[in-house]
C-alpha cells in the first residue's frame, strides 16, 4: 500500500474537485472532513476519512500522519461574518498549525490552496497577476484578510523553515457539485431562475472547478517550492456575466445596473437582520467596498509553467447550470 494523500476540506466545491482529479491520478486518499458535514460529494470516491476541522487543531497530527503529499483546500469561506475572530483563527492559525504538523511528519510536499483574494488587485480593469504588489491595509474584508495573512505566513514558513510547499491561488470557481452554494454560484442560479432584476456592476475571473482541481494536481508535479500559481479563466464584467447565463438558461437577462449608492443603504439594513435574526446577508458594506475594483487576473505563469489549460468560462458556466438543474435546486 502506498502512502495517503491528504485532502483537506474534501467535501467541499473545489476540495471534493481536487480529491477526483487526484483518485484519477492514482493517489490513495485520506480526506479530512467535518464532523457531521455534507458528504453528499465525495460519496462515490474510495477514501479513509479523518474527522477534522480548521479550529481543532489536535486532530492534525493524526491526520497527516504517514501522508506523503498534503493538498490543504479547507477554509472558513463567507463573505460576511459577524464576529471575525473564528474565521482569521481557522483560516491562518489553522493553516499554521497543519503546516507545522504536515513538516513534521515528513511529508514530502504540500499544496496550500490560497485565493486570488490574497494577491495584489489593480482594480481599474488591468489584469493583475502573482507580481502585482499587495499589501494588508489594501485588502479589503475579512475573508480576504484572512487569506493574505494565511498565504504570508505559508510563504514565511518556506523561507524560514523550508517548508516544502506550492501556493495555488484559484479564482472564481464555477461548475458542477456546488451543494452550498458558494457565493457566485448563488448570484448563477439566481440569475439562472430569472430571480435578479438588478446588479452593481463589477469584474470577476470565472474557471472551471475541475480545472481549477487539475492546476492543484499540475503544482504537485511541476510546481516550485515557495511559488505562486493563479489557477484562472477568463476575465468577465458582471453584466457580461450574467447576459451569458441568462442566454445558457433561457431566461431574461438582468437589465438594471444599480450605482452602489442606491445598494449602500440596504446593505446596512442587510447586516443589521443579519445581526438580530441570524439570516445570511445577501449583501453587505464590505462586499459593495470589494466590487469597487475589477479583480482580473493572468494565469500565464500557471499555464506556461505548470502546462495547465482552462477551458472556456462559458463551458464552466453551462455546467453549473446543468447541476443545478439536475441537482434539483434550478427548476
Amino acid at each position: 500500500m502506498t502512502a495517503p494523500t491528504l485532502v483537506t476540506g474534501a467535501t467541499g466545491f473545489v476540495g471534493s474537485a481536487v480529491a477526483r482529479v487526484l483518485l484519477a491520478r492514482g493517489h490513495d486518499l485520506r480526506l479530512m472532513v467535518r464532523k457531521g458535514s455534507d458528504r453528499t460529494n465525495i460519496a462515490d470516491i474510495p477514501a479513509e476519512l479523518v474527522e477534522g476541522d480548521l479550529s481543532t487543531p489536535a486532530c492534525f497530527a493524526d491526520a497527516v500522519k504517514g501522508c506523503r503529499y498534503v493538498f490543504h483546500v479547507a477554509a472558513d469561506y463567507r463573505l460576511w461574518v459577524p464576529d471575525p475572530a473564528p474565521m482569521m483563527a481557522a483560516n491562518v492559525e489553522g493553516t499554521r498549525l497543519l503546516m507545522m504538523a504536515a513538516q513534521s511528519a515528513g511529508v514530502e510536499r504540500i499544496v496550500y490552496c490560497s485565493s486570488v483574494a490574497a494577491l495584489g488587485l489593480i482594480g481599474d480593469g488591468t489584469i493583475s497577476d502573482e507580481q502585482t504588489p499587495v499589501h494588508e491595509h489594501g485588502v479589503i474584508g475579512i475573508y480576504k484578510k484572512s487569506k493574505y495573512r494565511a498565504e504570508q505566513e505559508v510563504l514565511r514558513m518556506v523561507r524560514d523553515k523550508s517548508l516544502p510547499a506550492v501556493i495555488v491561488n484559484p479564482s472564481t470557481p464555477v461548475g458542477p457539485r456546488d451543494i452550498r452554494p458558494t457565493p457566485t454560484g448563488q448570484m448563477i442560479l439566481d440569475c439562472a431562475a430569472g430571480r435578479m432584476p438588478a446588479y452593481v456592476d463589477t469584474g470577476v475571473n470565472i474557471v472551471h472547478v475541475d480545472d481549477v482541481a487539475e492546476g492543484h494536481a499540475l503544482a504537485l508535479e511541476r510546481g516550485k517550492i515557495g511559488e505562486k500559481y493563479i489557477l484562472g479563466g477568463e476575465n468577465y464584467l458582471l453584466g457580461d456575466l450574467f447576459r451569458m447565463v441568462a442566454e445558457i438558461a433561457g431566461v431574461k437577462p438582468p437589465s438594471i445596473r444599480l450605482p452602489q449608492e442606491v445598494i449602500w443603504p440596504v446593505a446596512i439594513v442587510s447586516e443589521w437582520l443579519s445581526r438580530r435574526f441570524g439570516i445570511e446577508p445577501r449583501v453587505t458594506r464590505e462586499m459593495l467596498a470589494m466590487s469597487r475594483k475589477k479583480m482580473f487576473f493572468s494565469s500565464d505563469k500557471a499555464i506556461h509553467e505548470l502546462g495547465y489549460s482552462p477551458r472556456p468560462a462559458r463551458e464552466a458556466v453551462t455546467d453549473a447550470i446543468d447541476w443545478f438543474r439536475k441537482s434539483g435546486m434550478l427548476q
